[in-house]
């Protein structure tokens, strides 16, 4: 009797585990071993999450999620939340399901928020080494993880595309005096993704080396409309490959589509699938 209540609790454990397994998914990677530089001393300060948001990140990493049949395209998916939190699971972890489920690999970036209360760090120091070391990082693994590393493009929503402004505009973006190898790695995508982008960092001119952008918001949202017009006219001055969407309501911060009331925001992920299948990125 007493083996059978032992077996019992052991199989009763080990369902659990199982569980919290399954719903964690993702492969959470560090940026750097050893911790942000300048701030290795805050790399296992824990992160705070409730809810929607996490906070408190000093030790950024990406976390990963794997295709069951990879194409050899790869996103790093910016959340938004103002740079004062992450919305880690309705514009980081749904993203990334949309795209393994087409057989993208794709990774969320956790990186510092400037705007948290009491933050020491900036945009476009911290935040920018963050998003370019993500980058490199991936690009570093492309072997391991099966990618393409002509096919890695980045996205972001609402702050987070913010966060690929500052490494879009930026060819051949490589620390060559580095000793470290990921640092040789560029840091520039493919191509970008910017939902419901913020207004900070676009530059005053595209030059011809940007990455194909594919743009979306909706037009009664007054923080971040205006951006994806302002990149269109720049884009179609500077002649790269460029497609927007711009739909008559919705608001902000609709994410991938399960917050949206309108059927046409509901499906919008579709107009992404179109867009890599028009432009021939599923083409190994």
């Amino acid at each position: 009797m007493k083996t059978m209540v032992k077996l019992y609790v052991c199989l009763f454990f080990l369902t659990i585990c199982n569980k919290g397994f399954s719903q964690e998914k993702g492969l959470k990677i560090s940026l750097w071993e050893n911790g942000a530089p300048g701030f290795e001393n805050r790399k296992d300060e824990p992160e705070q999450a409730k809810d929607w948001w996490v906070r408190n990140i000093h030790n950024p990493s990406i976390t990963a999620y794997f295709p069951e049949k990879p194409n050899g395209m790869a996103v790093l998916i910016c959340p938004g939340g103002g740079h004062e939190n992450l919305v880690f699971n309705s514009e980081g972890r749904d993203a990334a399901e949309y795209f393994t489920s087409i057989g993208i690999t794709a990774f969320v970036l956790k990186y510092r928020l400037a705007r948290e209360v009491g933050s020491l760090y900036k945009l476009e120091t911290h935040v920018k080494q963050d998003v370019e070391r993500a980058m490199r990082l991936i690009r570093s693994k492309a072997v391991e993880f099966k990618i393409d590393t002509t096919r890695i493009g980045a996205m972001g929503f609402s702050a987070g595309g913010e966060v690929v402004a500052l490494v879009a505009y930026n060819a051949k973006n490589t620390l060559v005096n580095s000793s470290d190898a990921i640092d040789k790695q560029d840091a520039q995508p493919n191509f970008q993704i910017l939902i419901y982008p913020g207004p900070l960092f676009i530059p005053k001119e595209i030059k011809s080396d940007a990455p194909p952008a594919f743009l979306l918001a909706a037009n009664d949202d007054t923080c971040c409309s205006a951006p994806i017009v302002d990149l269109l006219n720049k884009y179609r001055q500077a002649n790269v490959p460029i497609e927007m969407h711009l739909y008559s309501k919705g608001g902000h911060a609709f994410n991938i589509g399960k917050r949206a009331k309108s059927n046409s925001l509901k499906t919008w992920p579709q107009r992404l699938t179109d867009w890599f299948e028009d432009n021939n990125y599923f083409v190994k």
